[in-house]
């Protein structure tokens, strides 16, 4: 009778906010081998007695350092093929985390990075910079058709606040008018709060917040040709 091969599990978090105007992901420096010195997303093995999602929420706080932030988690992939890891056989079950401004992580193995530098280093650990590739576009295709832009803004927001998240997560520039038209005219995404603002400048703008639609009708297509940077 043939042995059971050992595999090992671990949780990997992509986890993606807009700080500087731009999409950034938050890494972790590894300080040990294999990949010592090289950035990798933030994670580690599961425990034996331990559900994935409870592992994610463990590695939020104890890798990226976001335990009491509020964060959008959904699971993202599972990679799995034969030689990701030198060390042995590991399956990887990775979470997208999408959230405004996070903050700078006190740790110092821990940063934000821009992904257009990430996905374009080629000196990163395992296979996290295909891992963070997929990452980059389910945020960018869920904002197509779902109302997860919101997820990257305060809880109150204006139309060209959320334009901005839209602009930086598909890196290309929108035409305000046609924009405000179509987000206005999705049923049940935004929701007006009967105030204004006046800090982006200018003219007082008025203020919404999320609605309760989760899928956008009719749905905000991003432009063809996309660039990362």
């Amino acid at each position: 009778m043939s042995s059971v091969p050992r595999v090992a599990l671990t949780v990997d978090l992509v986890v993606l906010t807009v700080r500087e105007q731009r999409l950034c992901a938050l890494t972790w420096l590894r300080d040990h081998e294999p990949y010592r010195g090289r950035w990798c997303l933030p994670g580690g093995f599961i425990q034996l007695d331990e559900d994935l999602p409870v592992a994610a929420a463990r590695f939020m706080d104890e890798k990226a350092g976001l335990a009491d932030t509020a964060i959008h988690l959904e699971q993202l992939a599972t990679f799995g093929y034969p030689d990701r890891d030198p060390r042995q056989r590991v399956v990887s079950v990775t979470y997208l985390g999408l959230a405004p401004n996070l903050p700078a992580s006190s740790r110092a193995q821990v940063t934000w990075k821009p992904v257009g530098i990430l996905l374009n280093d080629e000196e990163n650990a395992f296979d996290h910079r295909r891992i963070l590739r997929e990452g980059v576009e389910r945020a960018r295709s869920k904002l197509e058709y779902t109302s997860l832009a919101a997820a990257f803004c305060p809880p109150e927001f204006t139309v060209a606040e959320l334009r901005r998240v839209y602009e930086i997560v598909w890196s290309t520039p929108l035409d305000p008018r046609n924009f405000h038209r179509k987000v206005t005219g999705a049923e049940g995404f935004l929701v007006p709060t009967g105030t204004t603002t006046t800090r982006d400048g200018g003219r007082p703008a008025q203020l919404f917040r999320r609605g309760r639609a989760e899928q956008l009708h009719p749905p905000m297509l991003r432009p063809s040709s996309l660039s990362v940077r």
